[in-house]
């Protein structure tokens, strides 16, 4: 009995400690108010949308023209960039040398849009080339010895081009160089000083790059070396013969592979998201169109949102459980009818992916219930034998933002651990893996995103130092989830005129959030289930009899129990809601409290 109301105090203590870490900080931004003023005289802006750009850090009328009116002539040149002048050297003598040129690439949409913006502009140029992007499970990540041994060589391969990876490939490098094989190398992942012996390396993170574009992804950086490129095939006069390519076609790509890879959408980053967005409404490329019909979005209204949740996974799914090349011929093809047909099977393969994730998922769920005391610990990493390690990186990431605190998922199915982790704001996941890096055969990625290799007997080894890495590098703020909130709006406050300014802040994304609004003492005057787990309700400004109710949505709402009928305050966003050719303003719920 003793020891029953032990086990009971100590499991009620978890979840107490648990709760504790998992509290949510509402924080209201406090913008400049001169600079917030002068914005409104100067634009002729709502305070409410001057003092969204100020929390954006736009305190005049010049930066904020530039950010309102986001434009290609706006990049700043690419020649800073740490060689991409010699890389372009090279690629030209390969091109009019009629050199056989390997563009190799990752399996994710950065990698495959890069691919293909690369693979698209060579075979304009007439150019010998051809692709290769290896297979998530059998081959693993990146640019590796055997690719050089049963691919290049055998292909005759005079160059090789990586894209969106190889900043950690050196012996494949090495095995390149001396089987006279030139490689160039293009990434933005986190790079260390000691760099392949590639010919060039082209990455905006290398440590005497000071360039400042290390907020591109892979499509982005591979994106500048064709202005570059282009450039230089422009002052040797290469064009005469055939039509000069119009790098603003695409846009569409470098945007897909941008907003994807969840990159800052910040200065170039941004310009090219909104200028890609321009591109893909016009219908220009057929394999986009396809995705989008599949996706069943209006052509004309996609944004980022409908790119990062619905046209990435679709591509992503190619890699996760097939091929990735199904998603470069999707993004490459002329052919609308061969266009549907990739689309219909990426729509597919989605589905399945939809379906081993949340089997995955729920297993964790389950296996964490039975464990409470892994909920008071300050990671989280989990292996399995039986793990798809396709869809890793979904589960880490949601497991990540359910549980706040950085995850680490491991598949042991093929004889060796292999990897995907996700972190939280605030904890640096490469910088965590690289004080553990004696546990690890391989790892590699971003503060937020990595995925490594291990041996499965490290695997416990490798968890305990994680831990205690992380433990020592953090505070307990970090575990705080934190809401940050652009202004405290009254419903009064919300009109088309308000909603109209808040569209020409698009588009948003990370490091550029879509504004997120507080409104307290509001009533609930219907709710409903909708999807099977949201909510619809209509919500109005308590007290206040002439007050306009406002329809909502509230996505992944607790409909275990009923709503409530008053809420002491809501964190949302405000969209247009288009139904059946007409619109309307809707309060889209991220949060809210009961009194």
């Amino acid at each position: 009995m003793f020891l029953n109301i032990l086990k009971l105090s100590i499991v009620l203590n978890l979840i107490i400690v648990y709760c504790a870490r998992m509290k949510t900080k509402w924080r209201i931004l406090e913008p400049d108010r001169q600079s917030t003023q002068k914005l409104c005289e100067t634009l002729h802006f709502s305070p409410v949308t001057a003092a969204i750009l100020a929390n954006r850090h736009i305190m005049n009328e010049a930066h904020a023209w530039r950010y309102l009116n986001a434009d290609l002539n706006h990049l700043r040149p690419p020649f800073p960039i740490k060689d991409i002048n010699k890389a372009t050297e090279r690629i030209v003598k390969a091109i009019l040398g009629r050199e056989h040129i390997l563009i190799f690439g990752d399996y994710d949409v950065d990698g495959v849009t890069s691919t293909a913006v690369l693979l698209d502009f060579f075979r304009h140029t007439g150019t010998d080339v051809s692709y290769y992007i290896p297979h998530r499970i059998h081959e693993g990540y990146g640019l590796q010895e055997q690719h050089i041994f049963n691919y290049a060589l055998p292909h005759h391969i005079d160059l090789i081009i990586t894209v969106d990876c190889g900043s950690s490939s050196h012996a494949s490098v090495i095995a390149a160089n001396r089987n006279g094989i030139d490689v160039i190398i293009t990434d933005h992942h986190q790079i260390a000083d000691d760099l392949p012996p590639a010919l060039a390396v082209v990455n905006p993170k290398r440590s005497d790059c000071t360039a400042g574009f290390e907020h591109l992804a892979g499509v982005g950086v591979a994106f500048y070396l064709l202005i570059c490129l282009r450039k230089k095939l422009r002052d040797i006069n290469f064009w005469h013969t055939r039509p000069e390519p119009n790098l603003r076609q695409y846009m569409d790509l470098v945007a897909l592979g941008t907003v994807a890879d969840v990159v800052p959408l910040v200065k170039e980053n941004r310009i090219m998201a909104k200028s890609g967005l321009d591109i893909i409404h016009s219908e220009h490329r057929c394999g986009i169109k396809a995705l989008i019909e599949c996706c069943r979005i209006g052509i004309n209204s996609a944004d980022c949102d409908d790119i990062g949740y619905k046209l990435a996974p679709r591509l992503n799914a190619a890699g996760r459980l097939d091929h990735a090349t199904m998603a470069v011929e999707l993004l490459t093809t002329l052919q609308a009818e061969t266009a549907r047909q990739i689309a219909h099977q990426l729509d597919r393969l989605n589905e399945k992916r939809q379906t081993t994730e949340k089997k995955v998922y729920q297993q964790i769920l389950d296996h964490l219930d039975a464990n409470p005391h892994l909920v008071k610990m300050h990671t989280l990493v989990l292996s399995d034998a039986h793990w798809h390690e396709g869809i890793l990186g979904i589960v880490a990431s949601r497991l990540a933002n359910r549980f706040f605190r950085p995850t680490v998922l491991i598949s042991t199915k093929s004889g060796i651990g292999k990897s995907s982790a996700r972190s939280i704001p605030g904890v640096n996941l490469h910088q965590m893996l690289s004080l553990c890096a004696s546990r690890l055969e391989q790892y590699g990625g971003h503060p937020m995103a990595a995925g490594l290799r291990i041996k499965p007997e490290n695997i416990d080894l490798f968890a305990q130092d994680f831990e205690r890495t992380v433990r020592e590098m953090t505070c307990p703020e970090d575990f705080t989830r934190e809401i940050i909130i652009d202004y405290d709006l009254d419903f009064e406050d919300i009109s088309d005129t308000l909603m109209n300014e808040l569209e020409r802040l698009k588009p948003f994304g990370e490091g550029n959030p879509e504004p997120l609004f507080m409104a307290t003492h509001i009533d609930v005057l219907s709710s409903r289930i909708v999807g099977g787990k949201h909510l619809k309700i209509m919500l109005k400004k308590a007290g206040n009899s002439e007050s306009k109710p406002f329809n909502t949505i509230y996505f992944n709402a607790d409909i275990s129990r009923p709503f409530p009928d008053h809420l002491d305050k809501i964190a949302f966003h405000l969209r247009w809601n288009q139904f059946k050719g007409q619109k309307s303003i809707q309060l889209v719920i991220e949060e809210a409290l009961e009194p």
